[in-house]
């Protein structure tokens, strides 16, 4: 089943979507809150199901699609060692992997108020001039849970989107120096999209290992840039929830990144690859297409950005004591 949040004659609706007609869930504005009401995936079928049997709402084609859901919070792993691989010959010139990196599905904490939808402008990050995408699949959390096992964080797994991690590779680059990060170089937008697809859809598309044989392909101004499949990552997303909630709690709503993709998942580990920003940054007017199977088409255009407002240098102290 597929969920999508949308704007139609200035309301925010939620509805199910059958061949691109929407079919919306009577006084559901939230999907966030709608999975936390349900209880997780049996509880939003039948929500879903139930809205299939009231008249249909406008077409796909006729609204503003919105986010399918506002996160509690976005969780982004780096599960794909060939991105891994490319990004440090990209920023520093290293080559292979980390030993470290194979030990546990690292991940960053995103901003969950940055989140644009498909379609919406993504405006370039105050003082970039290196922005970048990143293809990437998120699992979306439907019920709470604390220090989970992978087999039982498949029970808490709602479903899955695309999602686009944007990305101010010079910014990015320069606060990652001080030891800390990404923080300002992943801070403008997170884009999810088109739908949020239900878990049990993609369970065909399982492998024996667990992992969803799923392919992604990322394209700029309509030009193939990469190509992968989501069961390259080396970890599972039932492993990525169960090392997230690993002393501390997921809740319905948490959205966890697989991380981008390798083989041209996004621009800068082309750039490891080749030596030179080619393809170039992305600049007003670039648009963005990130497909999914199973999933759909996440499509976004870049639009100017602010300027930054100007801040000082961090200040010498004199390191006196009381």
């Amino acid at each position: 089943m597929r969920f999508a949040a949308y704007e139609y004659q200035h309301r925010n609706r939620v509805a199910v979507v059958e061949d691109g007609t929407l079919f919306p869930l009577p006084g559901v504005i939230s999907l966030t809150a709608l999975i936390a009401e349900t209880g997780g995936l049996p509880g939003l079928l039948a929500a879903g199901a139930a809205a299939l049997d009231v008249p249909p709402g406008p077409h796909v084609s006729q609204v503003r699609l919105l986010p399918p859901l506002q996160p509690a919070s976005i969780r982004d792993f780096v599960t794909f060692e060939e991105h891994v691989e490319g990004m440090r010959r990209s920023v520093d010139g290293a080559a292979g992997v980390p030993e470290q990196w194979y030990a546990a599905p690292t991940f960053y904490f995103a901003n969950p108020h940055a989140v644009h939808g498909p379609g919406h402008p993504v405006p370039v990050p105050p003082g970039s001039a290196a922005l970048d995408f990143e293809l990437e699949v998120g699992a979306v959390i439907g019920r709470e849970g604390r220090d989970l096992t992978p087999e039982r964080a498949r029970e808490h797994i709602v479903g899955y989107t695309v999602l686009n991690d944007w990305s101010a590779r010079d910014l990015q680059s320069a606060e990652m120096k001080v030891g800390l990060g990404p923080c300002k170089g992943k801070d403008t937008a997170t884009t999810l999209g088109p739908y949020l697809v239900t878990a049990d859809e993609l369970e065909p598309y399982r492998d024996a290992d667990g992992f969803l044989r799923l392919a992604l392909r990322a394209e700029v101004n309509g030009e193939v840039v990469g190509e992968d499949l989501l069961s390259n990552m080396s970890w599972t997303f039932e492993e990525m929830a169960a090392y997230a909630s690993r002393g501390t709690r997921v809740v319905p709503g948490d959205v966890l990144g697989s991380g981008t993709c390798g083989n041209g998942g996004c621009l800068a580990e082309l750039w490891g690859l080749r030596g030179e920003q080619s393809p170039p940054p992305l600049k007003p007017g670039d648009t963005v297409g990130l497909t999914v199977e199973g999933i759909g088409t996440l499509t976004n255009t870049v639009v100017p950005g602010a300027e930054p407002v100007p801040l000082p240098a961090g200040r010498r102290r004199t390191r006196e004591r009381p």
